[in-house]
């Protein structure tokens, strides 16, 4: 596969018919025609896929995952943590998500689409709200002559407006955390570009935490004639959930002046019994535009009051006074409309802001009360909407000054090619949408698992977790568990080049948590014994579900993955090329912990452990071009692992891996990393989808087991920094290409890239923490020797 070729991209975009490219959208990115439909349609891996083999191996399992699931879903009536009977289906729809860090999301979708909501911490809801859309109204004279709701639906409900708006002549474009949409509006010669703002701002701890996003639209007349031009947007009072009709949610206007700028807008207070929250759509006043609103009206029947009252003048009503609340059964939703004049062949712009207040959050459990991280500096009485959306209207201008700060090197990078910016960037996406929750330290928090300091534990509230909050992410949307240790060891490296205090706090979370011991006996589902909840000196495998448990408290392991803390005290290693490489990495940092803290006897302790590590390692794994995937000489020990060399790959993020903290032979990792390239690569799928997990000597994907045949897309990226960081940069930006072409540019699989998928057909668990791997790539890149950058001009882009 070519790396310049952009067929796929090519096809994304072949039914736009418009020559019209928007305002200011940059050149790098994600782009896609709205009416373009992915040819490629796949299902999710659930029960039924697997092998018949492995089935007969597994059938106590699955018996008890039977019965497990069954009195989780009928008689406890909660949702799995995994659900292997229900996985999420495809929908190709999904865009760049707003709002910042760990304060809920709201997905709007590459259509247009408010159709994912995290409001809840970590339970989502999918569901696309219909009413909530953006509406544009054209006057000439007096006269209205153009008003298109700008969605390519024809729904059942709301019949009196104006929808199916010709997709073909709009386009997406995502480079997160902005998106464009851009819509040529047939036969008015008038090109409007929604840009999507939210606050996801590198080393900021304050506005990145904040619920809100901005809609810029700019207005683009090329007629030799002036025209008046409204942007209404509509909301509904809730998330499309069933809770929408549970009654007494209302809404009402506001106003806000402040440091000589003033926005108007509607709170829409959504009263649940747990986690209230309230919505507020909002827009900044500018001289020359006027604001209306619409406080109520009922999102279903023909709702035709609220078009015609836009229709008639451009603007609406404007009732002073709220709503009454809700009856059950009933839904109310809110409209708020900007307009202004627009000169011939001249440009203007209308500001909205999308804003929701949850301050104080509970988990399934419901046992204890935590505020969210911008409460901090908006309070936790519920009141925050107003405040939040004036400060996102009049500070957006400069968070995307340093968001473009931030890409501006590697967007100029000409070395670097278009599609590895987008997948870059827009992979960051599950920093916000992953079930992320981000806050605030509570005053009676122990964090240290009741090892004090002088016994060579923690402090009850380490210094950095007190200033900068606690943070968790689910390892997926579909695998509901938070801070999942071993995948987070992947996707650490977002978070350790861009919010490193977050990493930090993370870190201190875990090292709590190992000195932590829980007796209470669990069935474990994979061997159907039971043991301790927790055991002091291991490491969880995560913190939580946030459906079902106390978070940060109890440890909840259903599904048993036995994670063993290996001591380098104990002269032991694993007989896998990845457990044991990855143990004589912790060996070699053993070693140069004890060097930087002066140590000279516990240095060589561990450089003598390292030295017989080693070689062992080379006995034991080494076959002559790379390490077995284990030794214990059964017909498929000598597999091709993809990742095979994990253990090199974080030496070398370290700055380690040569002379005194070398593990493995540079010689040997380069073989490895060929033969990984030629077989796992180049001989699965024509090069063209990344690395398969196992690969047999022959050229045959190893079959043997559920994963083996998956590309795991987090893994693939971990492999490509691998390759980097040895000097094999065209092998490694291959091997990413192929994951970054297969899952965004024909699968559809856009702000939702799954752990893993196969060659045909299959993919599993959609919207997974693991990619976030990518930014090891940059790492690696950055760390190239004598890389001088080159600009756009210098190398041409694919």
């Amino acid at each position: 596969m070519d790396l310049n070729d952009s067929t796929s991209l090519a096809e994304l975009m072949s039914r736009y018919v418009s020559t019209e490219t928007g305002f200011g959208v940059p050149k790098d990115g994600w782009r896609i025609c709205l009416a373009h439909e992915f040819k490629e349609k796949r299902k999710p891996f659930q029960a039924r896929d697997v092998s018949l083999s492995n089935m007969i191996e597994h059938v106590s399992l699955g018996v008890r995952y039977l019965r497990w699931w069954y009195r989780k879903t009928q008689v406890e009536k909660k949702a799995p943590f995994i659900d292997m009977f229900r996985a999420l289906p495809l929908r190709q729809i999904y865009g760049a998500p707003l709002g910042g860090i760990g304060g809920g999301s709201i997905t709007r979708g590459w259509r247009g689409d408010f159709c994912r909501w995290q409001l809840n911490p970590g339970m989502y809801h999918y569901k696309t709200v219909i009413a909530n859309q953006f509406t544009v109204c054209l006057r000439r004279g007096g006269q209205t002559v153009y008003q298109q709701v700008l969605s390519m639906d024809r729904p059942p409900t709301l019949q009196d407006w104006n929808w199916g708006y010709c997709g073909e002549y709009a386009f997406y474009h995502a480079l997160y955390p902005r998106s464009w949409t851009v819509y040529h509006l047939p036969g008015q010669n008038v090109t409007l570009t929604c840009r999507q703002v939210s606050p996801v701002i590198p080393h900021d701890y304050k506005d990145s935490s904040l619920p809100v996003a901005v809609f810029v639209w700019d207005i683009e007349n090329k007629n030799d004639y002036a025209l008046d031009v409204s942007i209404m947007f509509t909301m509904v009072n809730g998330s499309g959930h069933k809770d929408d009709k549970s009654g007494g949610h209302w809404n009402e206007p506001f106003h806000l002046e402040k440091d000589g700028e003033s926005v108007s807008g509607v709170l829409l207070h959504h009263q649940t019994p747990v986690n209230p929250y309230t919505l507020c759509i909002a827009a900044r006043e500018k001289s020359g535009q006027e604001i209306s609103h619409q406080t109520a009206f009922s999102p279903k029947g023909t709702c035709s009051t609220l078009w015609s009252d836009l229709m008639t003048d451009g603007r609406l009503d404007s009732p002073k006074d709220s709503s009454p609340p809700t009856h059950k059964g009933e839904e109310v939703a809110a409209a708020l409309a900007v307009s202004c004049s627009v000169p011939a062949n001249n440009h203007n712009s209308v500001e909205f802001s999308l804003a929701w207040d949850m301050p104080k959050i509970t988990f399934g459990s419901r046992e204890r009360i935590y505020v969210r991280r911008y409460t901090r500096y908006y309070g936790t009485k519920g009141d925050a909407a107003p405040s939040l959306s004036h400060y996102a209207l009049t500070h957006y201008s400069k968070w995307e000054e340093s968001i473009d700060e931030w890409q501006r090197p590697i967007l100029q990078d000409g070395s670097l090619p278009a599609w590895y910016k987008s997948a870059l960037f827009n992979e960051l996406y599950f920093v916000v949408d992953g079930g992320t929750v981000w806050v605030e330290l509570p005053e009676d928090a122990d964090i240290s698992g009741g090892l004090r300091p002088e016994d060579g534990g923690l402090p009850a509230q380490p210094d950095v977790v007190k200033e900068y909050g606690r943070f968790a992410y689910l390892e997926g949307q579909e695998y509901r568990m938070y801070n999942t240790y071993d995948v987070h060891f992947y996707a650490s490296f977002a978070l350790i080049m861009l919010w490193p205090k977050l990493a930090l706090s993370v870190q201190y979370d875990i090292a709590g948590s190992v000195v932590q011991h829980d007796p209470t006996e669990r069935l474990n589902l994979m061997n159907g014994r039971y043991s301790p909840v927790k055991t002091w000196g291991v490491v969880p495998h995560d913190i939580g579900d946030p459906g079902n448990i106390y978070i940060y408290i109890q440890i909840y392991q259903n599904i048993h993955f036995i994670i063993i803390l290996l001591t380098p005290s104990l002269c032991f290693w694993s007989s896998s090329a990845y457990c044991g490489g990855l143990w004589l990495a912790s060996v070699c940092m053993m070693c140069k912990m004890a060097r930087v803290l002066k140590c000279e006897s516990v240095y060589q302790r561990y450089r003598d452990i390292l030295e017989r590590g080693r070689a062992a390692f080379d006995k034991l794994l080494w076959n002559g071009k790379y390490y077995n995937y284990d030794s214990s000489g059964q017909s498929l020990s000598n597999s091709v692992m993809s990742d095979q060399c994990a253990g090199q790959w974080f030496l070398r993020a370290s700055g380690l891996g040569e002379d005194d903290y070398q593990a493995f032979p540079k010689e040997k990792i380069c073989s490895a990393l060929k033969s990984v390239f030629d077989l796992n690569v180049m001989s699965f799928a024509g090069g063209q989808m990344g690395a398969v997990n196992g690969m047999r000597p022959e050229g045959v994907p190893d079959r043997s087991s559920v994963q083996s045949d998956e590309v795991w897309v987090g893994v693939v990226y971990g492999l490509a920094a691998t390759m980097i960081h040895e000097g094999m940069i065209e092998e490694g930006m291959h091997t990413t290409e192929g994951c970054y072409r297969a899952v965004w540019e024909r699968m559809g699989m856009a702000f939702q890239t799954p752990e893993a998928y196969c060659e045909k057909g299959i993919y599993r668990s959609l919207a997974y923490m693991r990619p976030l791997s990518i930014w090891a790539i940059q790492l690696a890149l950055n760390n190239r020797p004598n890389h001088n950058k080159t600009t756009d001009k210098d190398v041409g882009q694919g």
